[in-house]
């Protein structure tokens, strides 16, 4: 149950920071989709902390950001 726990508060934390950063990039949740080639439907999942996002999305939302995966992941 503790690793459960863990394992939700660090999709709900990653998902707040994606949801920050796209918001002060002044992108809709379709913006960042068009960006990144996701559903927007996988956005706002994500944002939620709904989804365990692979490594390799994690990459492509941080190019789209302009920024390295270690800045997209240093406020978690």
């Amino acid at each position: 149950m503790l690793i459960y726990k863990m394992e939700s508060d660090i999709l709900k934390q990653f998902g707040k920071r994606i949801k920050d950063l796209r918001i002060n990039n002044k992108w809709s949740q379709q913006d960042l989709a068009d960006a990144t080639g996701f559903h927007k439907n996988y956005i706002g999942m994500v944002e939620r902390g709904e989804r365990n996002i692979s490594l390799k999305n994690i990459e492509i939302l941080a190019k789209s950001f302009k920024i390295t995966i270690t800045e997209l992941l240093k406020e978690i």
